[in-house]
């Protein structure tokens, strides 16, 4: 039994990594049919679109009841992002960093963490906190569009060829439908069975949606960082972690709290949140100093991250108590 939903599980993360790439294809092709900029596109994909696995998966949770499994999947991926992403990515090549508009977009990661911290301590996010979370992406977005006017020649071209694909609307409309289904039962496969791999290991959902969810849905992403670094294309790779991080914590988590009051457990205001303000924290020196992230600091990451799963896993699962929801 637990073998059948182990598989599944990984069924249900090929889906999804399928459905990531193919959707990220169609919709840039559709956008630069219709008129969109390439470089607006890209930067926009690169950025928000491949959070669309942890979005599909998250929205499935909360179909089936399970919104703390959700919310430890949005916090969760933020500290993969960083500590595993990030650092495999710079294992495999320093990644150099010219793209302008992530030091300012670490700013505000850094910053919404701390407000959500703050916000989280009374034991939940109200409705009005979470609309004020989903109204500062807006300006954060509105923001990066602006910057995007300044930025280097490089990068626009970087950016631009990420998104280079046939214009052909058939084609296209069709990677979007064969996303949109390989989305949706890769995210059912996941859900239903990281319950029942975290019932038989003795984890609440919102700790199985820290750890294997976030985990299992970042290693597809992970891949690609690590080709992108080899290619020496710093900026999808950081654009990406940061990108992402920021959309998982303004819109999932705000638009979860917008849509009914959101319970936050002890384990995510005490322990999960601050992990992640820790690890973008820590990257923030990187990106303001030589512009670049060096093996070295990758493996500083790695072990970062390392201790981090050390201790959910071993701590905090023996932490009676702490982390119901």
């Amino acid at each position: 039994m637990m073998l059948a939903a182990v598989g599944l599980f990984v069924l249900g993360l090929a889906l999804l990594a399928l459905g990531g790439d193919s959707i990220v294809k169609g919709a840039a092709g559709l956008s630069q049919r219709f008129g969109a900029s390439p470089f607006v596109a890209g930067m926009v994909l690169v950025a928000f679109g491949t959070s669309l696995p942890e979005v599909a998966v998250n929205g499935q949770a909360i179909a089936q009841g399970q919104p703390a499994l959700a919310l430890g999947n949005a916090v969760g991926s933020n500290v993969v992002n960083v500590g595993l992403t990030l650092a495999i990515a710079a294992l495999a090549a320093p990644l150099v960093v010219r793209w302008r508009a992530l030091a300012p977009l670490l700013v505000v990661l850094v910053l919404g963490t701390v407000a959500v911290i703050v916000l989280g301590l009374d034991g939940s996010l109200s409705r009005v906190e979470g609309f004020g979370l989903l109204i500062a992406f807006v300006a954060v977005f509105a923001f990066a569009l602006a910057r995007s006017r300044s930025e280097d020649a490089a990068v626009r071209e970087e950016l631009e060829a990420y998104v280079r694909t046939s214009t052909d609307p058939t084609q296209n409309l069709l990677r979007v439908v064969i996303a949109a289904v390989a989305l949706y039962f890769g995210s059912k496969f996941v859900v239903v069975n990281a319950l029942q791999i975290g019932d038989w290991c003795g984890w609440s959902p919102l700790l199985t949606g820290l750890v294997p969810v976030a985990i299992g849905t970042a290693l597809p992403e992970a891949a690609a960082a690590l080709a992108a670094a080899r290619r020496g294309q710093g900026d999808l790779v950081v654009g990406h972690v940061v990108g992402s991080s920021v959309f998982n914590l303004l819109v999932v988590v705000g638009a979860m709290a917008a849509w009914n009051t959101l319970p936050m457990p002890g384990l995510l205001v005490r322990y999960a949140l601050p992990a992640a303000l820790a690890f973008a924290l820590v990257l923030y020196p990187m990106l303001r100093g030589d512009l670049r992230v060096s093996r070295n600091e990758g493996i500083v990451l790695l072990v970062g991250f390392a201790a981090w799963l050390a201790f959910e896993l071993v701590l905090v699962r023996d932490a009676a108590g702490i982390a119901p929801l």
